[in-house]
């Protein structure tokens, strides 16, 4: 009965604008979906991270079956041969083990840290970014003295910390990154939803009696997805820096479970006898992080409508 009453007290003008908002919602995603098709750089890095990640699940097998090699077979006499040695594309490494195996096997380890822990800190901040400034208080003043707390502290220190007592596995690696990698995404959705609570349209959604949930599902969530879509690429990129940092201080995912950071880390012992071991994860690195960047650079510019309005 409140519902109604609120719904006929309510001008018509304010109904007219929240239906407005909820087609330019759709609208939006069109047009990003259209800028994205026409942007042929980020298109070829969403591809090129596909193609990457397809590869690095499911090619292992195939090439161990292939070529003949394996990825933990020793083989003394032939370590440190280069590129093209027998069935041997990328060379082998310095127990002699096939290198194109073992980056394939290392990138799913740091693909999935990358991928894992930035949606599980992605899913984190924006739930408690949402509920932060959605209900503010004392809610909001906890939230944030935590969120300052730990922004005190180093997050190098952190991860060494966590990382020492831990002494994680890709598993636990995941989890624990995605725990400490929230705080960013929290801030940023907690001011988004802060300025979205003053726009008519939800004013109009609350006059007609619609609950929080529905409020913060159908009204605050689509409007900040974007976002978080971006912050998502950006953060997977970095994470795969953080990986290799963590690996080159001894406190990543510890050998012989290979890992891109890891790689790069134990080559540089054999710089001068195998230089190939250094070049390959490196490149590797450098060019998933690089695409990752550029397709965050590149969903931010779609999903902008003032970008849109002016192309």
């Amino acid at each position: 009965m409140a519902a109604t009453d609120s719904a006929r007290s309510l001008p018509p003008n304010q109904i007219v604008k929240l239906r407005e908002a909820d087609h330019q919602s759709h609208s939006l995603w069109a047009e990003a979906v259209r800028h994205v098709r026409r942007d042929k750089l980020t298109l070829a890095t969403l591809v090129i991270l596909l193609l990457l990640t397809l590869a690095c699940i499911f090619a292992p097998p195939l090439v161990e079956q292939t070529l003949g090699v394996n990825s933990e077979r020793t083989d003394i006499v032939n370590r440190y041969k280069p590129p093209g040695y027998q069935n041997n594309i990328l060379g082998t490494d310095q127990l002699g083990r096939d290198q194109l195996v073992r980056l394939l096997y290392g990138g799913r380890v740091s693909l999935g840290v990358a991928y894992g822990a930035s949606l599980m800190s992605i899913t984190i901040g924006l739930v408690i970014g949402m509920l932060a400034g959605y209900y503010g208080g004392r809610l909001d003043d906890v939230i944030n003295w935590f969120i300052s707390t730990l922004s005190s502290i180093p997050s190098i220190f952190l991860l060494i910390l966590v990382s020492v007592i831990f002494s994680p596995s890709p598993e636990i690696l995941i989890v624990l990154l995605g725990l400490l990698g929230w705080i960013s995404t929290s801030r940023l959705v907690r001011g988004e939803v802060l300025a979205l609570k003053e726009r008519e349209f939800v004013l109009a959604a609350r006059a007609l009696g619609a609950p929080a949930r529905r409020l913060l599902l159908h009204h605050f969530l689509p409007n900040v997805v974007s976002l978080v879509i971006i912050s998502l690429t950006v953060d997977a990129g970095s994470l795969i820096l953080v990986e290799s940092g963590l690996s080159y201080l001894g406190l990543g995912v510890r050998p012989p479970t290979p890992s891109w950071g890891n790689m790069l880390t134990s080559a540089r012992q054999y710089f001068n006898t195998g230089t190939h071991l250094v070049v390959w994860p490196g490149i590797m690195i450098a060019i998933t992080v690089l695409c990752f960047f550029i397709l965050g650079d590149g969903l931010r510019d779609a999903l902008d409508p003032r970008t849109n309005r002016r192309k």
